[in-house]
Parts: structure tokens; sequence; C-alpha cells
């Protein structure tokens, strides 16, 4: 189990700056890995409602179940190791987990795991690069039909890594492009759907 506090700066990215970023930092295509996350609510979106995420993450060797709720800077992740088997059973099944630290945390919040389904899906194709500012993470993702390119700094401090970050794209040359997160990308991209 991990508890620990995301800060993170994200913006959307073209294809033209995804793959010059690509190029600038030399990244090679076995740097990159897939992780698909599924998504849970509840028919009346308790979740959303509170601006918490809960996804399942299954990459190619491990998964994990992620509680991911707003704190006064950046999120709060609640997180439970998984084997991929389990959570191939939890997407499967759309039947959460009755014990960890994410069942615990929604028992506090009042939410009943039996309530929540699985509301969709997002694969992301990801290399991170440890820089001294932080992580980066350069995304490419596709979901409801769509795709899209992110590029995505996590910091330890919100007041210099924004600076670091904007300073990242200065460097890049790429103009900020306000990212929702991937949840609520992916839960737009269903809306327009309908």
């Amino acid at each position: 189990m991990s508890e620990n506090l995301e800060i993170e700066f994200k913006t959307l990215l073209s294809i033209e700056e995804f793959s010059h970023t690509v190029d600038y930092f030399q990244l090679k295509e076995e740097q990159f890995f897939t992780q698909s996350n599924y998504y849970f609510d509840s028919a009346d979106f308790q979740l959303k409602e509170k601006h918490i995420g809960l996804r399942v993450r299954i990459l190619s060797n491990n998964a994990e179940i992620t509680l991911k709720i707003p704190e006064k800077v950046g999120l709060l992740e609640i997180s439970d190791a998984l084997s991929i088997e389990e959570a191939r059973q939890i997407v499967e099944s759309t039947t959460l987990p009755g014990s960890g630290n994410v069942y615990n945390k929604l028992t506090i919040l009042g939410i009943d795991k039996n309530d929540l389904r699985l509301i969709g899906n997002l694969t992301t194709k990801r290399a991170e690069i440890k820089l001294p500012q932080g992580l980066l993470a350069l995304d490419e993702s596709w979901y409801n039909e769509q795709h899209d390119f992110e590029l995505e700094l996590e910091v330890d401090d919100v007041v210099n890594g924004k600076k670091d970050f904007l300073a990242l794209l200065n460097t890049l040359n790429i103009k900020e492009s306000p990212s929702p997160n991937k949840i609520q990308r992916m839960m737009q991209s269903s809306k327009e759907k309908d």
C-alpha cells in the first residue's frame, strides 16, 4: 500500500509537439510502456461529485487500484498493489475488493463499494524521464475513439514546480494547453458519444 501526495502539472500536446518532445529527450520506442486504466463510479456519480477518481491500472507485470482525492495542494493517492489476475477479475466482474486501504477509505467516505461500476477505460503508452525538476511523463492515450497526447511533470513543491513546468514548456517551445485529467477526458468523450 502506498499513500502519497501527488503534485503534477500537465498540458495537452499536438502530435507535432509530442514528436518534438520525443526527439528532444531522444526517447526510443523501447522506453515506452503501456498501461490500461479502468475507471469506476456509481450510477449517480458519487465519486465525480466529490472530485474523486478511482481506477484499476494494469501494466505488463503488475497492477494496482488507486483512489485519488483532492487536497488543498495536489491529490492524495491511496493505492493497493494487485496481481494482474486480481485486477482483471475486478474489471471483468466489476466487483471491487472488500478489504485494503482503498476499500477502507471508500468506507470512511461513506461510499458503498457495491454501488460502484466500471464507467470506462483508457489506454496510455507512456515514457517517464527523471529530471532535476521532477518526473516527466510523456503520454499517448486512446479512449472512446479519441486519441491525444500529454506532458506531465510530477513535482514535490507546488510553487517551484509550476515555475519549473513553465520553464520546461518554454525550453520545448510548447504553449500551455490546460489538460483535464484522464478520467475527466474519458468521461467527457463518453458524453459526446451518446
